[in-house]
């Protein structure tokens, strides 16, 4: 790759907006010029007047379904949607098929991710009641962490044992990534519903069903035994403002050992809105009340909550069409969560350093991610163009996903993504693809 300068940019990074030049050699940011560059010569020079540079986004939840759901997304698909979005590195989920719970399998992952994948990518490694010896052996030098199911979601993938708890706390000196809703809680619930409602629940019973109960119940644990054994535990999707009581935001998110991740989707959506959505906006932990969905962006202000994330997860229309029951809970969000943010900006509910900080920067800091999710000389150029002002409407010819649809469908972003690069590569430019580099195994700043 030769070098590519990008002048006359509204850089944005560690909480400063400036007008500047960045200078791309090969994979890497070599140079960052405040104002115009000098004397620097590139084969390529991209003018993004009037427009941001922002690090690459970072999700650390995405469901890409490969191996063994590939009807429903794919590797390939999904990085795609990820880059036009500006989603340069991901980290995915282990319950596929087979679930992720041996290192082989996790590796499987990585190879088949080297060879498809236009973004940079790490797997979590699975936690079963089953595998704590294939647990351990897990290198925290190049995989993101452990996913632990500490409630029943898309898959079969449930711990619940209290021993294996206090087993994986206890033993696993690397990051713990739990999905948190008590189960006897949510079979309880259902319980109740079905005796109602039959088979014939009504969507909106959905957050009952997955109640605010449910998930404090399940992360308090978390909590209480990732301060008994001093472990690294991150909170995945929390989702109730009565969560928020359980982290700090009083130390530096480089000290903490407790962390915690929301989703765009709990910030976008209430549960009023299940009278238009139905089905597609059923996920899991279930989207809440305004007050819950309000709670969170002050969590995410005011640096309760640490990272912004996706649970990016496919399904057929055709499945998600289904009864309450039948239909799984998950979507697409990958392509759309940057603008989405960013349309909180316009709102003026945000600001744009603040959406970096929480979903490049924080994510960086929180996995130890080597040298990315800053603009920094020497850092690997992952690097996304915005333009803020660009209308554009999500509708079903530029989805990207391969499920084909989206909740944010018939929705007008002002935001629009240009340009997309991975390790100084130029994957996307304007709605064009090239494919011709892939990503790169993230690697992590840890012992």
């Amino acid at each position: 790759m030769g070098k590519i300068l990008i002048t006359n940019a509204n850089i944005v990074n560690e909480g400063k907006v400036f007008l500047g030049s960045v200078l791309i050699d090969g994979e890497f940011i070599s140079k960052i010029f405040i104002g115009e560059a000098q004397n620097a010569f590139a084969e390529k020079v991209i003018d993004a007047q009037g427009k941001y540079l922002l690090p690459g986004i970072i999700d650390d939840q995405v469901h890409f379904r490969e191996p063994g759901l590939t009807h429903k997304a794919e590797i390939y698909t999904e990085a795609k949607a990820a880059a036009a979005g500006g989603v340069t590195s991901f980290m995915d989920m282990p319950n596929t098929v087979p679930n992720t719970l041996t290192q082989k399998l996790l590796e499987e992952k990585y190879q088949r991710a080297s060879e498809v994948s236009l973004a940079n990518y790490s797997f979590f490694m699975g936690a079963s009641n089953e595998n704590i010896d294939e647990v351990l052996k897990t290198n925290p030098k190049n995989v993101c962490g452990i996913k632990m199911f500490m409630g029943s979601s898309t898959g079969n993938m449930l711990v619940d044992n209290r021993t294996t708890l206090e087993n994986i706390f206890s033993k696993c000196k690397m990051l713990i990534a739990t999905h948190c809703e008590d189960e006897a809680t949510v079979r309880e619930n259902m319980e109740k519903f079905k005796a109602k409602y039959g088979e014939n629940i009504p969507i909106e019973c959905h957050p009952l069903i997955r109640s605010e109960e449910a998930c404090y119940k399940s992360s308090s644990l978390a909590v209480e035994l990732a301060k008994k054994y001093n472990s690294r535990l991150h909170i995945l999707h929390i989702s109730t403002a009565k969560e928020l009581e359980l982290f700090n935001n009083k130390i530096p998110l480089k000290e903490k050992r407790i962390t915690a991740e929301v989703c765009v989707h709990h910030l976008w959506f209430s549960d009023e809105d299940y009278k238009t959505k139905g089905n597609f906006i059923k996920w899991n932990p279930a989207i809440k009340t305004k007050n819950d969905r309000d709670a969170l962006l002050k969590g995410v202000l005011e640096n309760k909550i640490d990272v912004i994330c996706t649970d990016h997860a496919p399904h057929t229309l055709e499945e998600k069409k289904q009864s309450y029951f039948k239909a799984p809970s998950g979507g697409p969000l990958i392509q759309h969560s940057l603008v989405a943010m960013l349309e909180l900006i316009h709102e003026k509910k945000i600001t744009i350093e603040k959406v970096v900080e929480k979903m490049s920067h924080a994510l960086a800091d929180c996995f130890q991610i080597e040298k990315r999710g800053y603009i920094r000389e020497g850092y690997f150029a992952d690097l996304v163009l915005v333009d803020l002002n660009s209308p554009w409407t999500v509708e079903k010819n530029n989805i990207l996903s391969k499920c084909g649809w989206s909740p944010f469908e018939g929705q007008t972003f002002h935001s629009n993504v240009s340009h997309t690069f991975v390790n100084g590569h130029l994957v996307y430019e304007n709605g064009k693809f090239d494919e011709s580099v892939k990503g790169k195994r993230l690697l992590f700043n840890r012992n």
